[in-house]
């Protein structure tokens, strides 16, 4: 694998998490919000996300932007990240097919919300965080900068971090003892074996 493929994967990426985006997120805006728990973090660190794992990325390989922190790559990451790439484009649709009408981009509770606990969340009970992980894996690989490979694994753990504790303690307060049993069976981002 060359470098240059290894940029254009990456770039496919981008355009497939869009194409599986889109349609969730305008049916998304259509439903009806009864718990919005949305805060000025959040919202930062939404924007850091896009930041880390589109925007620096993109304006280095299409401007050179930060080449002085280039450094080697190997054909092996660039493997390395292309099967990273598929299992995060994977897992992120596979995450909103089971979630369907329950998906938002934010901390929101819609109508009629369900817990999902079948799918891809019957073994990870945050399968979307795990993909978005992946994809900073593959970003690194792939991308063979210091900031525009590492900008998406820095961005996805503030995201991470910042969120999983105020998602998980609305999830508990919408659901209670049914949330209470799911975090039993499940591990956050990895499936649970025994």
């Amino acid at each position: 694998m060359t470098q240059m493929t290894a940029a254009l994967i990456w770039a496919a990426g981008i355009v497939v998490w869009t194409i599986i985006r889109w349609p969730h997120r305008r049916k998304a805006r259509r439903m009806q919000t009864v718990t919005d728990k949305r805060s000025t973090m959040e919202r930062i660190s939404l924007g850091l996300t896009i930041l880390g794992l589109v925007i620096l990325p993109a304006l280095h390989l299409s401007t050179g932007l930060f080449e002085f922190a280039n450094t080697s790559f190997w054909s092996s990451a660039g493997w390395l990240g292309l099967v990273a790439m598929i299992a995060f484009l994977y897992l992120f649709y596979r995450s909103h097919k089971d979630l369907a009408r329950n998906w938002s981009v934010s901390l929101e509770i819609r109508k009629d919300h369900q817990l999902v606990d079948t799918g891809v969340y019957k073994n990870v009970r945050h399968p979307m965080y795990a993909s978005f992980w992946l994809w900073g894996i593959a970003q690194f690989l792939l991308i063979p900068n210091w900031i525009a490979g590492l900008s998406g694994l820095f961005s996805i753990a503030v995201l991470y971090f910042s969120r999983i504790g105020a998602e998980e303690r609305m999830m508990h307060q919408q659901f209670g003892a049914a949330y209470e049993e799911y975090c039993r069976n499940t591990y956050r981002l990895i499936p649970k074996l025994f």
